[in-house]
């Protein structure tokens, strides 16, 4: 386990970038020199992290409020973060150079790429219940404009958003308890999931795209079919005794991982719903986690730090 200790205050959200290569973690732990982790928090600043020496390379300063999503576009050269003034961030890498997006009226709680690195999806929680869909200036599209898109009306609360492997839809997921599955234009009408007993906070996609997780108030993590909205889950894992806050696939598609207020982690087992392992490394609620991309860490933030587990 490595604890990364640089933000002075509340981590809310952390994300790996996708670009890969090679290094040691301290203890001898091999961890790419090209691996990046992203990681935003209420003292409104944006730390990039080479974990394989523990120092930050980057800070970003131009939030003025707290950081409460962040996000790296397909091809890891920018990395886009959301604030409780309702703003979008969106950073070059190498020169920090930052373009702002000004739609949401408060809040932004979670931020996602479309797979093609051309659009951006932000969603907004208290104050603001809309998800908005952004051409993504500075993405990894050059043609990309920054310009607003589609604006997703019909939920309350947005808590997080999660654009599907195919890039035509986006799942978004709500204090209204559902989760609701929608073209990412908005030409059709969304299909609905709803399981849990109170709101959901987390939602993410299996990587093939056949499957979404969502994760909630009740401390369940429920797995859906994605094609078919109108039934039941076909898992519900039970093994948080308070609110799951973060999940994630790993990115083979083998398991899930779950984080929330009872300060622990949790493995599963994607295709049965067998738990397989409970981490208790965070003495405060968890409130993000991240799978890196070879499969092998998670990375989960709790309090002022952000911590990486070897899986």
């Amino acid at each position: 386990m490595s604890i990364y200790c640089g933000h002075s205050d509340n981590v809310f959200a952390v994300a790996w970038n996708p670009v890969w290569g090679t290094g040691t973690l301290p203890g001898g732990q091999v961890m790419p020199d090209g691996a990046l982790l992203a990681s935003g928090s209420r003292d409104t600043t944006v730390r990039v992290w080479n974990p394989a020496s523990g120092e930050d390379r980057h800070i970003y300063r131009g939030h003025r409020s707290c950081v409460l999503a962040v996000a790296w576009s397909p091809a890891g050269n920018v990395l886009a973060s959301g604030d409780t003034d309702g703003l979008v961030h969106v950073w070059q890498l190498r020169n920090a150079d930052t373009r702002v997006y000004r739609g949401h009226v408060r809040f932004v709680r979670s931020i996602a790429w479309s797979p093609d690195g051309q659009c951006i999806a932000s969603g907004g929680d208290y104050g603001d219940s809309t998800v908005q869909v952004w051409s993504a200036v500075g993405g990894d599209s050059g043609a990309a404009t920054g310009n607003h898109i589609f604006t997703h009306t019909n939920q309350y609360r947005i808590f997080a958003v999660a654009w599907s492997p195919d890039g035509k839809h986006i799942a978004s997921s709500s204090f209204d308890g559902t989760v609701q599955v929608w073209s990412w234009n908005g030409h059709d009408e969304p299909f609905i999931y709803r399981g849990h007993t109170g709101p959901v906070y987390a939602v993410a996609w299996s990587p093939d795209g056949s499957y979404i997780a969502s994760a909630g108030h009740d401390a369940t993590v429920q797995v859906w079919h994605a094609k078919h909205p109108q039934g039941q889950p076909l898992h519900i894992y039970r093994g948080h005794t308070l609110p799951v806050k973060a999940l994630g696939w790993s990115p083979d598609g083998t398991y899930v991982a779950s984080a929330g207020d009872d300060t622990t982690v949790q493995l599963w087992e994607a295709a049965t719903g067998r738990h397989i392992a409970t981490y208790r490394e965070h003495a405060h609620w968890v409130r993000a986690l991240a799978w890196s991309p070879d499969g092998k860490y998670l990375a989960s933030a709790s309090g002022a730090i952000v911590c990486l587990t070897s899986i």
